[in-house]
């Protein structure tokens, strides 16, 4: 599966061994309708607090420049190495992860107990669209969200983090923040609320992005894995023969 491949606009079915592509030259898209959110809550919902420190993160951090300097060493979980995503007998358990953004934007992790429910996550990443998408045709991914570990820290779940230092393969590209689902975050969600899994693109918001935007995303199921108070991970499932990219997405406290 690769994120952004030209596909029909929106569609339930399964993808399964999808290609890296550019898409073809198109009609000028019309800008995604707003959709009526019909979104459940999740059966878990966490009460939101700081929401205005969030959001002067938010404001404060985006503005940031992506970064590329001298490969770092991704963080290593405890018990000393990253564990193999094709494990058996795990203890984790599913959701659904949905990686969007245009073409020339930042590219966005919504994390969701399932495609009907609100996001109970949504992360800003420190790397364009288009960026992330070579990257997913290499392959195999591994994104590294990292937090430094303080005592004042000690009662904050890793997934209420506000900000992160990003890596990706191993090379630091910027930060990532966490935010509130935005309206805009919200009506991608509900337009995808039929498709399990599957990469595409839907028509961006014209006013905002020019007349040839695009939306690209890729929606997955992950394997969310707790390994401790320090550490959470959400590994990609591709269906039975899918050849496809590996990604996994870990959230650190170093």
């Amino acid at each position: 599966m690769a994120m952004g491949e030209p596909k029909p606009r929106v569609s339930g079915a399964s993808s399964s061994t999808d290609s890296f592509s550019t898409p073809l030259a198109s009609p000028t898209p019309t800008p995604a309708p707003r959709q009526p959110v019909t979104l459940l809550e999740p059966s878990h919902q966490h009460k939101k607090k700081g929401k205005k420190v969030f959001r002067v993160f938010r404001s404060v951090f985006r503005s940031f420049p992506i970064i590329t300097p001298a490969a770092c060493k991704i963080p290593v979980l405890p018990g000393g190495s990253l564990p193999d995503q094709h494990r058996s007998g795990s203890s984790g358990s599913r959701v659904s992860g949905t990686l969007f953004g245009y073409r020339k934007g930042r590219v966005s992790l919504s994390i969701q107990e399932n495609s009907k429910c609100l996001p109970s996550l949504v992360v800003e990443l420190a790397m364009q669209t288009m960026v992330l998408q070579k990257e997913l045709s290499g392959g195999m991914v591994r994104i590294a969200l990292e937090t430094e570990k303080r005592a004042d820290k000690e009662k904050v779940k890793i997934m209420d983090e506000p900000l992160w230092t990003m890596y990706c393969n191993g090379k630091k590209t910027g930060y990532g923040v966490k935010r509130d689902a935005t309206e805009e975050d919200l009506n991608v969600m509900e337009l995808l609320r039929p498709v399990s899994m599957g990469a595409g693109v839907l028509p961006g918001n014209s006013e905002a992005e020019g007349p040839d935007s695009e939306m690209a995303y890729m929606r997955a199921y992950f394997e969310r894995v707790v390994g401790s108070k320090d550490s959470e991970t959400f590994y990609m499932l591709s269906p039975e023969g899918n050849n496809g990219p590996e990604l996994s997405i870990f959230f650190v406290r170093v």
